[in-house]
């Protein structure tokens, strides 16, 4: 950090956060808030003379609460700059004047109180999204105890208890008494490899994914502590060791030489002797096959990684995807595995994924160099599939704008659209939600879209299953299980999109005219949608469609929809199975009544139940198994729906019971 501070070509913007971003690739412009810091940093000597006179005491973040610090203090050792900070939610002020002893105490008088936060516009060619994460609370796992007894500490207390800059010096104590432990157990996957269930809902006890480098700081702690203390009696509680780096697998087996046992299970139960602090963990060994108890002196969880929360922030402001767990998601995880989905914007570290740090360097050298190359060309190139605006068709609407998810089409009541091509990727959800026909898509253009409905209803239309496929997610799921070899009926005909989003409801109506008996929309997940919230428009589209066919007496479960990733292959061959089902049951005259039906009727784009303002009471119908079940609909939730039965994401909302 120290290099970095010094280097003539990095400006270090310590203590400030991105408050907003607009432009595109080659083009940003941010606005950053540089915090006040209450002292001049160029004059501060953190000679400390501040710090030993503030009477205000706070637990030290960086300490994990396990030490105090003042309200004027350094974030941490070698911070850059070597400068205090006042938080001025803790320090008593001189504004009226309560205290002011730590300016009366500084001698270089860098203390100014009057400081104020500043406003700081850059105009930038790219930008690296590194923003880190947090460690999981385990205070809901109440059956380790870690809210009630003091001797229970996750992995980052034990390892600022053993560090020399840690508030003991590196002698490592127990919190109870201060003595030193003889008995210690390690608690692996706490908050991770946890399945969402009814046991874990909304993942309020722990996540489903692995979180990567607890193993292994296990092990790294496990040594350590064998050769500071090798009467210490070590017991690792685990799932599975999960060693798979270069030099992992050897540091396990040295872990295992030095005496610490590895018991296959986890902890079932913790309790505490109120009398010595001594702790107690019950716990399953599946090896054995024994219900086992364990006696320690010190039980450290090894938490798992979550998320950081200030990306949030970050995702909204440059527009980038997630994933299921939240964590940033890549454009093409083989392909272009620290390019974001937005141009010019790039990933690092453990915001894309829990990592280690050889991992987080890798990656960090990789964004580096990505975004290097972009500023050293003289020229940006663009994808060729993105949007054209016909000024004379455009009738000024603005709706194009408003469902763009990476904000590339400008737009001013009374002005023609106009888009940004190095900020436009291509999704075509504008092109999809214009009904004035004044968007095109390049390369993906609504007449090629006709032209491939006729042809693969040109013949025989009833044996076919029309299907619209993201390039993404659906497609390739559908070609995984073709390369997989899944059996399933080979009716269905694939027409592919860039996203789901690009599906207009006229492709639909009029493939339903031309006599397909089944037609199937289908996409990313939510938490997967490369084009962060076009499938969102997918979702609203469909249910406009599904209201204005039964409105037609038009069966609407011929309309299905359902999310299928690159590597669901097995659910595209049991998608391809049920659609089958359905397909069988339309019968001829079935498809002559739709024709007739359809013809020259107003295709549908606005359903009801997106007009609604608030939370409201809804039955739930799956168009697929036709289970129903109660539930509040809320139109500003960003929920996927899936059918608890049959788990398809084709779920109708149908409000008073029925539409």
């Amino acid at each position: 950090m120290m290099d970095v501070g010094r280097h003539p070509n990095i400006k270090l913007m310590a203590y400030s956060e991105i408050q907003d971003v607009s432009g595109y690739v080659g083009n940003f412009q941010v606005t950053v808030r540089k915090k006040a810091r209450y002292v001049v940093a160029e004059e501060c000597t953190a000679c400390g003379q501040c710090v030993a006179v503030c009477p205000v005491l706070h637990p030290d973040e960086f300490q994990i609460g396990l030490a105090t610090r003042r309200a004027i203090y350094m974030p941490f050792p070698q911070a850059v700059p070597s400068a205090y900070l006042i938080d001025m939610n803790l320090c008593l002020g001189d504004n009226p004047i309560a205290c002011g002893k730590c300016r009366q105490a500084c001698d270089k008088k860098c203390i100014d109180f009057d400081m104020q936060d500043e406003i700081v516009q850059l105009n930038v060619g790219a930008v690296i999204v590194a923003t880190g994460m947090d460690v999981y609370d385990p205070a809901p796992l109440d059956e380790y105890g870690y809210a009630r007894f003091d001797n229970v500490i996750t992995s980052m207390e034990f390892e600022r208890l053993i560090s020399a800059g840690g508030p003991t010096e590196g002698h490592l104590v127990r919190p109870s008494d201060l003595r030193r432990p003889k008995r210690i157990g390690f608690v692996q996957c706490v908050g991770s490899r946890t399945a969402h269930s009814s046991h874990n809902p909304g993942g309020s006890r722990g996540n489903p994914y692995c979180s990567n480098i607890c193993c292994m700081n296990t092990v790294k702690d496990s040594l350590l502590l064998k050769d500071h203390h090798p009467d210490t009696d070590i017991t690792v509680f685990y799932m599975d060791i999960r060693a798979f780096g270069k030099g992992f697998e050897d540091l396990f087996m040295r872990s295992r030489a030095e005496g610490v046992k590895y018991i296959r299970g986890l902890p079932g139960d913790v309790t505490c002797d109120p009398n010595t602090g001594d702790l107690t963990a019950y716990v399953e060994n599946t090896t054995t096959g024994r219900l086992e108890a364990h006696a320690f002196d010190l039980l450290v969880l090894s938490v798992g990684v979550i998320p950081r929360l200030e990306t949030e922030l970050v995702r909204q402001l440059f527009t980038l995807s997630r994933t299921g767990d939240g964590f940033l998601m890549e454009a093409h995880p083989k392909l272009r595995p620290v390019d974001a989905p937005t141009k010019g914007v790039y990933i690092a570290g453990c915001a894309e994924s829990p990592k280690d740090v050889k991992d987080s360097v890798t990656q960090a050298s990789a964004a580096a160099a990505r975004a290097e190359i972009l500023l050293n060309s003289p020229v940006i190139r663009v994808e060729a599939i993105t949007a054209v605006v016909n000024p004379d068709a455009c009738k000024q609407c603005g709706r194009c704008a408003v469902v763009c998810p990476y904000s590339a089409i400008i737009w001013e009541k009374g002005a023609v659209a106009q888009v940004i091509r190095a900020a436009c990727a291509g999704c075509g959800t504008c092109a999809a939600e214009c009904t004035f026909e004044a968007i095109t898509m390049r390369h993906f253009t609504d007449q090629q879209v006709y032209a491939q409905i006729d042809a693969i209803l040109e013949e025989d239309p009833l044996e076919r299953i029309l299907c619209f496929a993201c390039n993404w997610c659906s497609y390739a799921g559908a070609d995984t299980a073709g390369t997989s070899r899944f059996q399933y009926p080979p009716n269905a005909r694939l027409i592919r999109t860039m996203c789901s989003g690009r599906v207009k409801p006229d492709f639909v109506w009029y493939a339903l005219q031309k006599g397909a008996p089944v037609v199937l929309v289908s996409g990313c997940h939510f938490a997967d949608c490369h084009y962060i919230s076009a499938n969102r428009s997918t979702v609203r589209r469909v249910d406009a469609l599904w209201e204005g066919l039964e409105k037609q007496g038009v069966r609407p479960e011929r309309l299905q929809l359902d999310w299928c990733s690159a590597a669901e292959g097995q659910k595209w061959a049991k998608i391809m199975r049920e659609l089958e089902v359905l397909r069988l049951a339309v019968t001829p005259d079935e498809a002559e009544f739709t024709r007739q039906s359809l013809t020259g009727k107003r295709v549908p784009t606005a359903s009801q139940v997106w007009r609604l303002k608030e939370p409201r009471l809804a039955t739930m119908h799956c168009m697929r198994c036709g289970k129903e079940w109660a539930s509040v609909f809320d139109p500003a939730a960003d929920q996927e729906r899936m059918c608890p039965e049959c788990r398809n994401n084709g779920v109708r909302v149908l409000l008073d019971g029925r539409q």
